[in-house]
Parts: C-alpha cells; sequence; structure tokens
C-alpha cells in the first residue's frame, strides 16, 4: 500500500448524497435505476447570452434540514451541502463516534471550493462597497471551509484534509482516507466531495473554455456519456459522502458494510490542463495502481464505473486507458456511466460514483448508461440494466490538469 504494509481492511458502511436526482442513498438508487433525466434549463441565474445554458441544479434542497441555528448563517452553499451529505453517512450508518471522536476524520475534495459565493459577494461589493461584504465570506472561500465545518458539526477532532484536485477531487479524498485508515492513523472518516459551482462567472468560466453541451434545447439528452454525438459535460452540484471504518470496528458493532475499499490509484498525465494525454498511459496506469494495491487482476474486476464526463477527448482517452488495462476483455466487461442522468459535479461526483459501485456490489445490479446510445468505443457500455453477481467494481476519475484517480471496491466475505 504506498510503499507501507496495510495494518487494517477498510468498510464502508455509511453513505449520504445530496444530487440533482434526489437527496439521500435509497432515493438517488431508485431515481438512477428509473433511468431519469435531471438536466434542465438554469434557472439560478440569467444564462441567456452564455453558450451553454443547461445544468443539473438540486432545487429542492433546504439546509435547514441539515444544520441548525447560528450555524446556518456561517455556512454556504458549499458547506452545507457537505454537512448534510455527512449528516445523511453518519444516520444511514447509525454511526455514533461515542467519546473516540480524535479517530474520526474528514477528507473531502472540491474543485472550485467556495468560489460561486465569493462571486456572489463580488457583485456586492462591486455595487454597495467593502462593508456591505459578508463577514462569512473570508471564512468561506477557501478549499478546507467544508471539511472544517463538517468536523464542527459533528465534533470531530481527527485529521481535517482538503483537497482541489479538479473533477478527481471526490475519488482522491476517499482513496486518501482508505490508506489513513489502512495505515492505522484513524479509525474512521468521512470521506467524498462537494461542489456548489452554479454562479454566473464560475459556470461562465467553462463556457469560455467550450468544454460544455451546447445542446441547449434538448436538455435531457445533453449529457452524452462515450456517445457518438457528445459535445461537452453538463455542469451539476451536489455532494456525497462515504463513511468508512476499519472493518474489525464495523463487524464489532454489528454495521451494515455495503463493502471494502481495497485499491487506489493516482497519477499525473503532466501533459495538458484541458486535455488529456492522448496515448492514456497515465490513466490506465492509475487504475493498474488500484488494481496492484489490491491484488487483484483485471480479469477479477465484475464491472466498471466510468467517468465519462461526455467531452470529446476526454470519453476517447478513457476507453483507450480501458483497453491498455482490460485488453481484449474490454469489449465485454460492463461499463457504466451515469453523468448522463445527474450531470458532472465536479469533485462531487466521484463520491457519488463510489456510492454507485458499492450499490451494484451490495444490489447485483449495473445500470444502464442513459444518453449512451451509440457509443464510438470498444467498451461494453450498458445499453440495459444488468443483474448479476458483482463482487468487485472499479470507480475510474479523472480530471482538469490531467489527474487521474481509481478506486477498487469489492464484497465483503
Amino acid at each position: 500500500m504506498n510503499g507501507v504494509a496495510a495494518r487494517h481492511r477498510v468498510a464502508v458502511t455509511g453513505i449520504g448524497v445530496v444530487t440533482p436526482l434526489a437527496t439521500g442513498i435509497a432515493p438517488f438508487w431508485d431515481a438512477v435505476l428509473s433511468e431519469r433525466v435531471a438536466v434542465g434549463p438554469i434557472t439560478r441565474f440569467d444564462a441567456g447570452s452564455y453558450r451553454s445554458r443547461i445544468a443539473a441544479q438540486i432545487d429542492d434542497f433546504e439546509p435547514r434540514d441539515f444544520v441548525a441555528g447560528k450555524r446556518l448563517h456561517w455556512t454556504d452553499r458549499f458547506s452545507q451541502l457537505s454537512i448534510a451529505a455527512a449528516r445523511l453517512a453518519m444516520e444511514d450508518a447509525n454511526y455514533h463516534p461515542n467519546g473516540a471522536s480524535r479517530d474520526v476524520g474528514v477528507y473531502l475534495g472540491s474543485a472550485l471550493g467556495g468560489l460561486a459565493f465569493a462571486d456572489s459577494q463580488h457583485d456586492v461589493f462591486r455595487e454597495q462597497g467593502i462593508d456591505a461584504v459578508k463577514p462569512l465570506l473570508a471564512l468561506s472561500v477557501f478549499g478546507g471551509a467544508a471539511t472544517c465545518n463538517v468536523a464542527i458539526e459533528f465534533d470531530l477532532r481527527g485529521p481535517t484534509v482538503a483537497n482541489a484536485n479538479s473533477c478527481a477531487s471526490g475519488a482522491v479524498a476517499i482513496g486518501e482516507a482508505y490508506r489513513a485508515i489502512a495505515r492505522g492513523d484513524v479509525r474512521a472518516v468521512l470521506a467524498g466531495g462537494v461542489e456548489a459551482p452554479l454562479s454566473p462567472l464560475v459556470y461562465g468560466a467553462f463556457t469560455v473554455i467550450k468544454a460544455m453541451s451546447t445542446r441547449n434545447d434538448d436538455p435531457e439528452r445533453a449529457s452524452r456519456p462515450f456517445d457518438r454525438e457528445r459535445d461537452g459535460f453538463v455542469m451539476a452540484e451536489g455532494a456525497g459522502v462515504l463513511l468508512l471504518e476499519r472493518l474489525e470496528d464495523a463487524l464489532a458493532r454489528g454495521a451494515r458494510i455495503y463493502g471494502e475499499i481495497a485499491g487506489y490509484g493516482l497519477t499525473n498525465d503532466a501533459y495538458h490542463m484541458s486535455a488529456p494525454r492522448p496515448d492514456a498511459t497515465m490513466n490506465a496506469a492509475a487504475m493498474e495502481r488500484a488494481l496492484g494495491e489490491a491484488h487483484v487482476t483485471s480479469g477479477e474486476i465484475d464491472a466498471v464505473n466510468a467517468h465519462g464526463s461526455g467531452t470529446p477527448l476526454g470519453d476517447r482517452a478513457e476507453a483507450l486507458a480501458m483497453q491498455h488495462v482490460f485488453g481484449d476483455r474490454a469489449a465485454s466487461i460492463p461499463v457504466s456511466a451515469t453523468k448522463g442522468q445527474h450531470g458532472h459535479a465536479l469533485g462531487a461526483t466521484g463520491a457519488w460514483e463510489a456510492a454507485l459501485s458499492l450499490l451494484s456490489i451490495e444490489r447485483g445490479i449495473v445500470p444502464r448508461s442513459v444518453n449512451s446510445d451509440d457509443a464510438d468505443c470498444a467498451l461494453a457500455v450498458t445499453r440495459e440494466r444488468l443483474e448479476r453477481p458483482i463482487r468487485t467494481v472499479l470507480s475510474n476519475s479523472a480530471g482538469f490538469g490531467g489527474i487521474n484517480a481509481a478506486l477498487v471496491f469489492r464484497a465483503v466475505d
């Protein structure tokens, strides 16, 4: 394990999600299986002059359901989504630190942190001056605000670690938390990703680089992972948090166990800030490192949860990476890509996809890849829901800057 022998196996006992499809892991899973799509026209602000005018918004999130009293006024949407997902994960796991809060950490990833709130306060500053800016701004814009607010909310005194590894942030947070528990640094961690990017400037910046779909007249079909007609990703917002524990602790308290994290790989293309390495070798290397750490071969993987962002270059490189890893088997191993339904919430999406990987193991179902109607690659992108025993899943994530992260999940005997 990264050069150090693992001392503990790491179980996932709780999952909390706030997504455009649904809030809570059971409604989210049901929505994915129903093949509903949560993409529509942006209503959060006026995007009439933008090339892209669609997103996967969360319109029914009520912070008061998760954050009480004065804390509500000292948190922005970025931190509120984090607290909500963390609370849901702990409730799902029926987990209480019970005096061991020093041994419980918080690891969260986010590509953009509190930038959307900063965007709104910049407008206030320009129109009304510095005295009108909310004091909350100084405490909200940094990437570690979410981890710290979760720690404060639940009195968790272990390490709080934030990363900003673009669209791989959630997967990186889970992977690093897994290693911290495996090494014996902590007993449990709330780990995942969060993103609140829907503001005029933040969203608009991605339209400038032409990274997002312009299928504005047909939003439900805009996010098209691996499809021949894909034209970019669809931005989303939300959060996903897993509760990770030492396996022996989870068994001792009789916890329901979704599965265990067995391997993690992290690399960088070292090629370009917005385009993947054409030969896909480093994306493949991340997956191979995760497999190696898990002590499983590519032939033992039952399904793959792909990054599948729907960008022309990104999906092409990811498909090539999987061909490097799986060889001839790449044409037959089930590959699911669910961003066609919930969009791409940047740093949060890797956590959602980790959750779906674990549910595939627990339920024996691989979801259909909605809108992936005509894949232009050799992968077996799911054209229908598959129901079969699933014991080991590889989840792949990638992001701007050439960051590649992969996780291996497997059933616990």
